[in-house]
């Protein structure tokens, strides 16, 4: 299996990607807005430390509680994020074979993989999201976001997009050009509209 075929690799080249814009992401850029307008850079920040968490829950065999309420953490963010990013990993080579199916409540059978291919889609959106808030660069492993388009366009669910005020993660999507380098087009699938759009 090639890294580009095995979801694991692909979840760690997401995280490694988020963590180099965690580590040039400026306490001082905390009070930011982001592309996700409930939060500012640092409740962005503070979100992708409590995905880092839940995920471990996840790939540790447990339910993640995704309305728990997230602690907001106002430093050493880079060291909280590669911590918990090497700890997520371990746990998914942990698990084993991830070439089964297994069964989501409300969803049925899914491939075993499934949750590794979300946490990816997670991860490398609110990795755009930080960059573009934070005036980094966002061209990212476009392997990676390749394959969270793919999946993403694939897997979600028109119940799931609506307002952010109303709890929805993904908002309608924005029409944008297949041209578009592929971050601006996951972007704008996820709802958010990417700058010249």
């Amino acid at each position: 299996m090639s890294d580009s075929d095995d979801p694991v690799e692909l979840l760690a080249r997401a995280l490694r990607q988020a963590a180099d814009v965690v580590a040039a992401t400026r306490p001082e850029q905390g009070a930011l807005p982001t592309p996700c307008r409930s939060w500012d850079v640092t409740g962005l920040v503070s979100h992708l430390l409590g995905d880092l968490r839940q995920s471990l829950v996840r790939a540790n065999g447990g339910t993640p509680d995704w309305k728990a309420p997230t602690e907001r953490v106002t430093e050493d963010w880079e060291k909280a994020f590669r911590t918990g990013a090497e700890e997520l990993i371990a746990a998914w080579q942990r698990a084993g074979d991830l070439s089964g199916v297994l069964d989501v409540p409300g969803m049925g059978e899914v491939p075993a993989r499934f949750p590794v291919d979300q946490q990816i889609v997670e991860f490398a959106v609110h990795t755009w999201d930080l960059a573009t808030a934070t005036g980094q660069s966002t061209d990212l492993d476009e392997t990676v976001g390749r394959t969270a388009l793919d999946w993403g366009r694939a897997a979600l669910r028109p119940e799931f997009r609506g307002a952010e005020s109303e709890g929805h993660d993904f908002g309608p999507e924005i029409p944008i050009g297949t041209d578009a380098p592929v971050y601006d087009q996951l972007a704008a699938w996820a709802g958010r509209r990417p700058a010249g759009v």
